[in-house]
């Protein structure tokens, strides 16, 4: 079978404003149908919108802030035992903690309906900063999922 080419922390280049790697995925992640250029306008006035009301602090520290206190550390991954379904609590890698908390923060975004995104990801951003909004809430809920099905924890293998 040929090697595919797969987008990788190696190729991934740092946006131009900030020189984040972070930045830049969240970027792509936000982007839809190729349209980067758009995608990047979007976030940079979010980044604006933060500065502006919060101009204190650094827009990127928030921004890092946000994405580290949507990360779950457990999460539940369903398993097949003896003819039945369980919930098993399994510790999430670090890629994978970065990927669910930027998906749970653009769901968030695209979720409420009636604002531009560049708003709604800057209210996201300083909600998340405070560890309060609708990823946070998603975490909170992930987790205690996890503590709920501990007893299962054992079939994890």
């Amino acid at each position: 079978m040929a090697e595919r080419m797969t987008a990788s922390k190696e190729q991934l280049k740092p946006d131009p404003r900030y020189n984040s790697r972070l930045v830049s995925k969240f970027v792509n992640c936000l982007m839809h149908d190729g349209k980067k250029a758009t995608a990047q306008m979007v976030f940079y006035r979010a980044m604006e919108m933060i500065q502006e009301k919060i101009p204190e602090r650094n827009a990127l520290e928030i921004f890092d802030a946000a994405v580290e206190n949507c990360k779950p550390s457990v999460e539940v991954k369903s398993r097949r035992v003896g003819g039945a379904n369980y919930q098993v609590p399994v510790p999430v890698r670090e890629k994978r903690q970065l990927t669910l908390s930027i998906r749970w923060l653009l769901a968030a975004c695209r979720g409420k309906k009636g604002r531009p995104m560049d708003r709604k990801l800057a209210d996201e951003f300083m909600a998340a900063f405070r560890r309060e909004g609708t990823a946070i809430t998603t975490r909170e809920n992930v987790h205690r999922m996890a503590d709920a099905n501990k007893a299962f924890a054992h079939f994890a293998w």
